[in-house]
């Protein structure tokens, strides 16, 4: 507990003395991806009854942050993005990041027309910057069945993270195994990831469903690099207890990676307590020396 309060003294420091000197690390925000519980704190009646609790208990343990993941009608987890964002800063937290997506009506996808799409997204955009968040990210799509299908929904997201751009947003889309499968002999993530624009589309690369996908996370930095500007850094369960998970590799090519954030998310706990799994993740991450670099100077 005392580290996770030094940890956090000394991030505030950091913030409040302006940009970083160019000799300087950046520092990185840790957050956790409030889907991990989603039976405490998913939806907007949970919201209402725990966030204080969830929010300072996150904190407490060394959390900087969340990434959000129940966005509707202009609202996240029911209550207006301003109120989001200020109960979020009342626990010392930051409105990190958050998940949320539109699929393309079949009209569209067959058109390459995504102008009604779109207006779905000025209402979201606006919400998401009112909330303070520096990343948004889509977490999945209705993958379409061809090359051609999948073209036009890059050229969406690459409109989408166009005008993410012009409101100060980073736009990223997530990953799950199946986009390492392929269409037409080509596998989905690397057709996503070249043929969409690094200068509007970063991918927030789950690190667990990479490795369910047969895929190698370090290889993917290294063929693209910059492109993974945030991770999730996911395990079976906890960090680092399954062994399946090369987590040193992955920070020691953080660099090539394009790394700014990086976020956690739990599929499952193994303890009784959810505190005491998510404690038990921000406390794996803050003795690597991969956080203890980034956070010590």
């Amino acid at each position: 507990m005392r580290k996770a309060v030094i940890l956090l003294s000394a991030l505030a420091l950091f913030v409040g003395c302006g940009q970083p000197k160019a000799d300087e690390p950046v520092k990185k925000e840790i957050g956790l991806q409030l889907y991990s519980i989603r039976n405490v704190i998913g939806n907007a009646e949970l919201y209402a009854a725990n966030h204080e609790e969830v929010f300072k208990a996150l904190a407490e343990m060394g959390y900087t942050g969340v990434e959000a993941a129940n966005y509707g009608d202009g609202k996240l987890y029911g209550v207006a993005p301003e109120q989001y964002k200020a109960d979020l800063e009342a626990a010392g937290l930051k409105s990190i990041s958050s998940h949320i997506g539109h699929n393309l009506s079949e009209e569209e996808l067959a058109s390459g027309n995504f102008e009604e799409s779109m207006k779905w997204w000025d209402q979201a955009i606006a919400a998401h910057k009112a909330a303070g968040c520096k990343y948004i990210v889509t977490p999945s799509f209705s993958i379409p069945p061809t090359l051609a299908g999948l073209k036009t929904y890059c050229d969406y997201f690459n409109a989408v993270g166009k005008k993410c751009a012009e409101n100060g947003i980073l736009y990223g889309y997530h990953n799950h195994s199946h986009e390492f499968n392929k269409i037409e002999d080509k596998v989905i993530y690397d057709f996503m990831l070249e043929n969409t624009d690094p200068q509007y589309v970063f991918f927030q690369m789950d690190v667990y469903w990479a490795c369910m996908g047969r895929a190698y996370p370090v290889e993917y930095f290294k063929k693209y690099p910059g492109r993974f500007k945030l991770l999730h850094i996911k395990d079976h369960f906890e960090l680092g207890e399954s062994g399946m998970v090369g987590f040193d590799a992955i920070f020691n090519n953080a660099e090539v990676a394009g790394l700014q954030d990086f976020i956690v998310e739990l599929e499952g706990f193994t303890r009784g307590d959810w505190k005491e799994s998510i404690k038990a993740c921000a406390d794996y991450l803050l003795n690597s020396d991969f956080v203890k670099e980034s956070y010590s100077k």
